[in-house]
């Protein structure tokens, strides 16, 4: 089966240079990635992020420069009808003592309803007052002087452009208001006359914060504040005098509609996408509030945008393939948390606009891509693993089976030569000195090498998991008595004496034939590997619920940097190795391994050049499963 090379250059072999080149490959799938994402609209999302951070950061102050007036419910009930010519010639009457800055009618005067004697006193009331104007969404062109106006006899009235653009059919296309226009074709619209009164310096309305031009147009977005931001009155208070109109001085004045009667008086806004989600007087108070404070949100240049895009996709990818999948999670969760708050920051308090749609995209997208390749990788790593372990088992039992029948193999002859031994021991011919010097040679060789088979066997068990372990009740104090009678003849060869100071003891569950050779083993080494005319103590004990049995020699000791390694199969000390005292170096692992198997422990302390002791500690009881 092909398998498709790693891209992990931190695990894939070979020299430096291939490492840099996985490196380069990885970071250029990454940028290729970011560019590709890049190229995706996704001004919905992207818009509806920009409402989210709208709504949720604090909303910001309004200058106190606008108040509004709206024919509401409350007004049709009090003048129990909609109010016509009449109710607004009245309402520009009780206006025009006040010293407002500029009235804006936001609504067609030509829709109202009324007498001729009605109409032609709003008209001569309308056209006294130069601060009077009427909003209309339409625009003007170069070359269509005077198309702004309403028909006769409103002609006189003054009309100025003042849309409400609305993402319809460009940018998100939910019909959310977020624009609005600063000029067409070089004419600034409505709002930035309004927006003079009280900052003449908008007249240069490239000094217009968050500027940006399209098809003809110069836009920028609105900072929205809640709805119901401004003070309001409603008409009909005006009209009959419940409220003074000394309150709107030095003030513009907006007059709309809040009847819920037409979609054309309301407007959706990142604060709500209902059909009647702000009333149309208050977004135009919104951006004459927008650029008097000139705090409009400023878009991040397309540059900063495609920085962190493409900073998202290689950091995504690097903890893709360079880390452990819940490692990575973890980093990729603070980093998605952390530029999530970096952008809200940037939003407020400094009205920056981070694209947010992009990144968070890049962070999806290129995890998700790039996911099944390192699964492949891991699949990839699993199969190889399983491979080698296969091979390792198969190894293991050929070197089981080789180990077993070489070990088996050898006793036979061995056996054979212990055998003749015993023979020309007991033959009545007498031997000279010399033969039988040789002939003890030959069967402490024989003795040797047996014993080697038999650890070799037995590491062979052990490697099988094919040791058994017998439990019976018995003293550990007879078991150690039965090893010390048998290396007695060993110890008077080097004349060394074997003091036991055993207390009495309880019987406890233990195999005795393991325990046995464990004992063997360390009273044997003591034995080996201790000069002449020194001592070897074996004492017991019950200590915290425990049988503690210790070895102590006065041998050579071990070294302090071979203590950690004397258990390890095969492992023979420097001093073990450069004496006559041959081993196999599988006594002490063995030991350790009978011990631990019947529930004790097997720990060594030695003073080099001083002696060693050996402590073995056996539990009172048996406890399953050890």
């Amino acid at each position: 089966m092909a398998i498709p090379p790693s891209l992990d250059a931190a695990e894939t072999p070979g020299p430096r240079r291939k490492k840099i080149l996985f490196g380069i490959l990885r970071l250029a799938l990454a940028l290729g990635l970011a560019g590709f994402i890049a190229q995706i609209k996704l001004d919905y999302i992207e818009a509806y992020f920009y409402d989210l951070r709208t709504r949720i950061r604090p909303a910001p102050a309004t200058t106190g420069h606008l108040e509004m007036i709206f024919v509401d419910p409350v007004t049709i009930r009090d003048l129990k009808r909609s109010p016509g010519f009449g109710a607004h010639a009245r309402l520009l009457e009780i206006l025009s003592t006040a010293s407002a800055r500029a009235i804006v009618y936001d609504l067609d005067p030509t829709q109202l309803k009324g007498s001729d004697q009605d109409r032609a006193r709003f008209l001569r009331v309308a056209a006294g007052m130069p601060n009077l104007l009427f909003l209309t969404d339409d625009l003007e062109m170069n070359g269509e002087e005077g198309k702004l106006r309403f028909p006769a006899p409103f002609d006189k009235l003054r009309v100025a452009p003042g849309p409400k653009s609305s993402d319809t059919s460009n940018f998100a296309k939910d019909g959310v208001t977020r624009r609005f226009l600063i000029s067409y074709q070089d004419r600034p619209t409505a709002h930035v006359e309004l927006a003079r009164l009280f900052r003449p310096r908008i007249a240069d309305t490239e000094k217009v914060r968050g500027r940006f031009s399209f098809l003809g147009t110069e836009q920028s977005h609105i900072n929205f504040r809640p709805p119901r931001s401004y003070p309001e009155s409603s008409l009909s208070d005006l009209i009959d005098g419940h409220e003074s109109a000394a309150r709107f001085r030095d003030r513009i004045v907006l007059i709309g509609q809040d009847t819920q009667m037409s979609e054309r008086d309301y407007a959706r806004t990142p604060y709500s996408r209902e059909s009647v989600g702000m009333r149309s007087a208050e977004v135009h108070a919104n951006i004459i509030d927008t650029l008097l404070r000139n705090d409009a949100p400023a878009r991040a240049p397309l540059w900063l945008n495609l920085f962190f895009i493409a900073v998202v996709s290689v950091l995504t990818v690097h903890v893709v393939f360079a880390m452990k999948p819940t490692r990575g999670l973890v980093i990729l969760a603070f980093a998605f948390a952390g530029f999530t708050f970096l952008n809200f920051f940037l939003f407020w308090p400094f009205a920056w606009w981070v694209s947010l749609a992009h990144p968070l995209l890049a962070f999806f997208l290129c995890y998700y891509f790039f996911i099944p390749y390192r699964l492949i990788i891991e699949n990839r790593r699993s199969w190889e693993i399983y491979q080698k372990h296969r091979l390792l088992q198969q190894v293991e039992e050929l070197k089981t089976n080789f180990i077993s029948m070489m070990s088996h193999d050898l006793k036979t002859p061995i056996a054979r030569i212990q055998g003749m031994t015993d023979i020309i021991q007991r033959d009545p011919t007498p031997l000279s000195n010399g033969q039988r010097e040789a002939l003890d040679t030959i069967r402490a060789s024989g003795d040797d090498l047996l014993k080697f088979i038999n650890a070799i066997l037995q590491y062979g068990r052990i490697e099988a998991q094919q040791v058994p372990v017998r439990r019976q009740s018995r003293d550990i104090n007879v078991i150690l008595l039965d090893v010390i009678r048998r290396h007695e003849f060993l110890a008077k060869l080097k004349r060394i004496r074997l003091i036991d100071e055993l207390e009495p003891l309880f019987p406890i569950p233990v195999d005795p034939e393991l325990m046995g050779q464990v004992f063997s083993n360390l009273i044997e080494n003591a034995i080996k590997y201790s000069p002449e005319d020194t001592k070897v103590l074996i004492s017991s004990e019950e200590k915290d619920g425990r049988v503690v049995v210790q070895i102590a020699d006065q041998g050579p000791g071990i070294p302090p940097d071979e203590i950690a390694h004397v258990f390890m199969k095969f492992f023979r000390s420097k001093n073990a190795r450069s004496s006559t005292v041959k081993g196999s170096g599988l006594g002490l692992y063995l030991a350790r391994y009978f011990t631990e198997i019947n529930g004790g422990t097997l720990t060594v302390e030695s003073s080099y050049g001083q002696g060693s002791t050996f402590t073995i500690e056996l539990p009172l009881q048996h406890t399953p499963g050890e």
